[in-house]
C-alpha cells in the first residue's frame, strides 16, 4: 500500500511533519503530539489538490463571505469572523510554497450538498488566493512577473485536504480536537461549520455581522462582538437554556430564525421596561436567562429604581452588576458583600475571648469565621462593631451550607 508522510499542525500553522506514516486513501485515526486520537468514527479521506485549483474560482465577498475551489469550498462562510495574516504570517506562506517545502495539512468539512467548507487552513488559503489574485507581491515581486516555470511550479504545488464527514457530534468533537493551529475558532464558530444550513444563514443576518440588528438594540447588553458569534451564542444559550447544541440540532434544517429573533427582541424589551435607567452595570447580565424566570412577574419599576439607587451608594456592596440579579431573585451572593478585615475579625476575637458566639466554646481565631451581628439585609454593615465570630461548623449551619 503506498503511504506518505503526515504533516501535523505547529503552533504557527505553517509547516512541520511527523514521521508516522499512514494510508491516503483510509485515515480513521491520527495521532497528535500530545498523544490525543481523533474520533475513530469519523470518516477522513487524504486529498491532494494543486494550488490552481485551490484558487480557481476565488471571490472575496468580505463579510459575504469568501469562496474558492471553482465555488465549492467556503474559505470564510459568511457567519465567521475576518482574521488577516500578518504580513510575515503571510509572506511565510507564499516562501514555503515557493521553495517546495512542505506546508501543514488542512482540514475541510464535508458538508450535505457535497461542498465544502474550511475547518483549520483559513489564511494560509486566503494568502495563497491572494497571491495568485495578484494582491500582493513577495520579495517584490508579484505573480504575475515571474518566469513561467517558476509560476507553474506555484500553481502545481499540491496542498494536502483532510476531508472529514460523520455525525454532527463526532465532528464537533474532531474540529475541536483540531483546533489547535493559528487563529483559533471560537466554540459557537465550530457549532456553526457542524450545524451549517438554512438555519445558521438566516440568523447570522440578525447576530453575527458587524452592525447587525442583535447589536442595534442590544450592545448595552452584551458582550463580546458580532463577528466573533458572541451574540448568537448568548442569544441561543438563552434561548435553549444553556443546550446550544441540542437547540441547533433540532432546527438546523428550519427555513428561518425568526423564532430565535423574537425572543431576542422580547428578553431586551423585557430588560428596558423593567429597568428603564441604564447604567453600564447592565452590560453583560445574563438577562435572557432572568427574562425566562420573571417575565410574567409584575413589578413596580420606581420601586425597582429606588433600591438599585441604594445598593448602588451601599459600600458593603462590591459587585454593583449583581444588583440587577439581587433585586429579582433576593439571593444575597450576587451581592458579594464586603468581608471584614484582618483587623477587624482579631478585635473580635480579643473581645469575646476565643469563645463561639453560638456553642460557648473556645477556639483558635483560624478556626472561627467573622459574621454580622446584624445581618446585612436588615441593615447590619460591615464594620468592628457589628463583627462577631462563630465557629467554622455553627457559622455554616447558620448561612445553610
Amino acid at each position: 500500500m503506498k503511504t506518505r508522510g503526515i504533516f501535523v499542525p505547529f503552533r504557527d500553522g505553517i509547516i512541520g511533519t511527523t514521521d508516522r506514516r499512514v494510508s491516503p486513501d483510509a485515515i480513521e485515526c491520527v495521532p497528535f503530539r500530545d498523544g490525543t486520537n481523533l474520533n475513530r468514527q469519523m470518516k477522513i479521506e487524504l486529498k491532494e489538490i494543486t494550488v490552481k485549483e485551490l484558487t480557481d474560482g476565488y471571490v472575496d465577498n468580505s463579510e459575504a463571505g469568501v469562496v474558492g475551489y471553482g465555488g465549492k469550498l467556503d474559505i470564510r462562510p459568511p457567519y465567521q469572523r475576518e482574521f488577516i495574516y500578518k504580513d510575515k504570517q503571510r509572506d511565510a506562506v507564499i516562501n514555503t510554497v515557493r521553495k517546495a517545502f512542505p506546508l501543514n495539512v488542512m482540514y475541510w468539512a464535508v458538508r450535505e450538498d457535497g461542498n465544502y467548507e474550511v475547518i483549520d487552513g483559513q489564511q494560509r488559503t486566503i494568502s495563497l488566493c491572494q497571491y495568485v489574485n495578484g494582491d500582493f507581491s513577495f520579495e517584490n515581486l508579484y505573480i504575475h512577473n515571474l518566469q513561467d516555470d517558476i509560476k507553474a511550479q506555484i500553481l502545481d504545488y499540491k496542498l494536502m485536504v483532510y476531508l472529514c464527514s460523520g455525525t454532527d457530534s463526532e465532528k464537533l468533537e474532531w474540529f475541536r480536537t483540531i483546533n489547535i493551529a493559528g487563529e483559533k475558532l471560537t466554540d459557537q464558530e465550530l457549532r456553526n461549520a457542524v450545524y451549517s444550513g438554512t438555519w445558521v444563514t438566516d440568523a447570522k443576518r440578525y447576530f453575527s455581522k458587524t452592525g447587525c440588528p442583535a447589536y442595534g438594540i442590544g450592545s448595552d447588553y452584551l458582550t463580546g462582538t458580532p463577528i466573533r458569534q458572541d451574540y448568537l451564542e448568548t442569544a441561543i444559550e438563552w434561548i435553549s437554556d444553556g443546550t446550544i447544541e441540542d437547540y441547533m440540532s433540532k432546527h438546523q434544517h428550519d427555513e428561518n430564525a425568526s423564532v430565535l429573533w423574537s425572543y431576542f427582541q422580547l428578553v431586551i424589551s423585557w430588560v428596558k421596561a423593567t429597568f428603564p435607567k441604564y447604567r453600564k452595570e447592565m452590560k453583560g447580565i445574563e438577562w435572557g436567562n432572568l427574562y425566562n424566570q420573571f417575565k410574567d412577574k409584575p413589578f413596580d419599576t420606581d420601586k425597582l429604581e429606588s433600591e438599585i439607587v441604594a445598593l448602588m451608594m451601599d459600600e458593603d456592596v462590591t459587585k454593583k452588576s449583581g444588583i440587577y440579579k439581587y433585586v429579582l431573585t433576593r439571593e444575597e451572593k450576587h451581592l458579594n458583600i464586603r468581608q471584614f478585615s484582618d483587623n477587624q475579625r482579631r478585635e473580635a476575637y480579643e473581645r469575646q475571648e476565643g469563645i463561639c458566639v453560638k456553642c460557648r466554646k473556645h477556639f483558635e481565631l483560624n478556626e472561627m469565621e467573622a459574621d454580622h451581628a446584624t445581618p446585612w439585609h436588615e441593615g447590619g454593615k460591615t464594620a468592628a462593631d457589628n463583627c462577631q465570630l462563630l465557629c467554622k461548623d455553627d457559622n455554616r449551619r447558620k448561612s445553610g451550607k
